[in-house]
């Protein structure tokens, strides 16, 4: 379901407190409809920041709601958001993220990389307050979990990875042999400060 937003509601999102400005609003609207229930939203953003749309893509109950990925990124594929931002509130008042919290974020984190729309904040509100997993470093240390990464991408990872391990023992011996930066970048692929750190 859209929410209907206001062209001054259509903002430019710098912080995570713009954006509560507006979902707080939303979740007061909500008070005729089951505030007491947990709402999950997702925040289309342009490449400039400003919202392109917010869509409700669950309900659930006082203490939980199940999101698909499939709900997620629907709305912001069709409507061509280059990032999006999660929004879900806590009817009780806690803003500590559950382990579920954590779980569908780390997912969803992974979903955005391969649909190249990616997943900015994560943000658990109340009436009074609001945590952002970017803020608290949780969006940053979520990213790094392999959980939901598709093993194709795992192994792509480790070649990556061995390749650039090839590429710095070629450099330390061809730097060890007083070899040219230039011609050692051409060899390896290396940048040249990646080089220079080496020697």
């Amino acid at each position: 379901m859209s929410i209907e937003l206001t062209e001054a509601e259509k903002i430019k999102i710098i912080n995570a407190d713009d954006l509560y400005g507006i979902m707080q609003k939303i979740l007061l609207r909500e008070d005729k409809i089951d505030q007491d229930r947990e709402h999950f939203w997702v925040v289309g953003l342009a490449t400039n920041n400003r919202i392109l749309f917010i869509e409700l893509v669950s309900k659930g109950s006082i203490n939980r709601v199940t999101v698909e990925p499939m709900e997620v990124f629907s709305l912001a594929l069709q409507k061509r958001a280059v990032s999006i931002i999660l929004v879900h509130n806590h009817p009780s008042g806690d803003l500590k993220p559950s382990w579920e919290d954590k779980d569908i974020t780390d997912r969803l984190i992974q979903v955005g990389i391969i649909v190249n729309t990616f997943v900015t904040d994560h943000l658990i509100i109340t009436t009074k307050s609001f945590l952002s997993f970017a803020y608290s470093g949780l969006l940053d240390e979520l990213a790094k979990s392999t959980k939901y990464v598709p093993k194709f991408k795992q192994i792509e990872n480790l070649r990556k990875e061995a390749e650039k391990n090839k590429a710095i023992e070629m450099a330390k011996n061809c730097l060890k042999k007083n070899m040219d930066i230039e011609l050692i970048m051409q060899l390896t692929g290396l940048t040249y400060d990646e080089i220079k750190a080496l020697g």
